[in-house]
């Protein structure tokens, strides 16, 4: 009956144990695009927004809201906007959510990507090597 949904919901510590990136590669796999947990492993948190993939923090009592609400009507909506840090319901509820600033500021700006980001600089890192004097 969950059948086609795109966010996880998840309890304490989510991610622990599962610090490899094939963990939230599954995840998205599977056809996840986000999280909302009460706790993440720092790991796993990362490694998910390297993939583009939010994890959002919110209270044990939201995350039984929101439990409850989706057990009633698996088919709702759920959206997570990630500059006002909120996640609503098709249903009307509304819950407060936090995430790391870095993860929030890499997702939010497109910069998610490390790798990327390095390629995407690469002409700044070879003029701060040949800066340095002692790099080849």
């Amino acid at each position: 009956r969950f059948q086609g949904a795109s966010i996880l919901l998840a309890g304490m510590n989510f991610g622990c144990g599962s610090s490899r990136e094939h963990a939230p590669q599954s995840l998205r796999k599977y056809g996840f695009n986000a999280v909302i947990a009460e706790s993440f492993a720092e790991i796993f948190n990362g490694n998910c927004t390297t993939l583009a993939m939010p994890c959002v923090v919110a209270s044990a009592a939201d995350v039984a809201i929101l439990r409850s609400a989706i057990e009633t009507d698996p088919q709702m909506g759920i959206t997570i906007d990630l500059q006002k840090l909120v996640v609503t319901t098709s249903a009307g509820h509304e819950i407060s959510v936090t995430m790391p600033d870095s993860a929030r500021d890499s997702l939010t700006a497109g910069r998610w990507d490390p790798i990327q980001e390095l390629l995407d600089n690469n002409a700044k890192i070879e003029e701060r090597a040949k800066a340095l004097g002692y790099v080849a």
